[in-house]
């Protein structure tokens, strides 16, 4: 389960990255997404997820390093799962496509993709599951 691990490890970086910017400057994220960066409840909405975010790169970060590897795979499953929703929803967003939207949704396809190919690459032998 190393290449999930590892993308674990990765994800909870860029997520704990994502939430710092979520909490100190939620406004510049908004504005990165075309959205209305002034509006005090979407900032509000930001933070939120931001804090959120802490929460899940931290769980990340302890599935990464201490959990079986029966819960290494769940969590990879999660996550390919998340990490594709995202770049979906992004590539939805209502103010339009922008470099940012394509990048952002890319990092969310790009993650989907790493926990799908390290979950194929590591399945239990003979098992049939993921």
């Amino acid at each position: 389960m190393s290449g999930v691990r590892t993308t674990l490890r990765v994800g909870a970086v860029v997520f704990g990255l994502s939430a710092l910017l979520l909490l100190v400057a939620p406004a510049v994220f908004l504005d990165l997404l075309g959205l209305d960066g002034s509006s005090a409840p979407l900032q509000w909405s930001m933070r939120m997820i931001g804090l959120t975010l802490v929460a899940l790169s931290a769980q990340m970060w302890i599935v990464s390093r201490s959990a079986r590897d029966a819960a290494v795979r769940t969590a990879g499953v999660v996550m390919a799962i998340v990490a594709t929703g995202l770049g979906i929803l992004t590539l939805l967003i209502p103010s339009g496509l922008s470099w940012f939207t394509i990048a952002y949704a890319a990092v969310g396809f790009g993650f989907g993709l790493a926990y799908v190919v390290g979950l194929v690459r590591e399945r239990p032998a003979g098992s049939g599951e993921y």
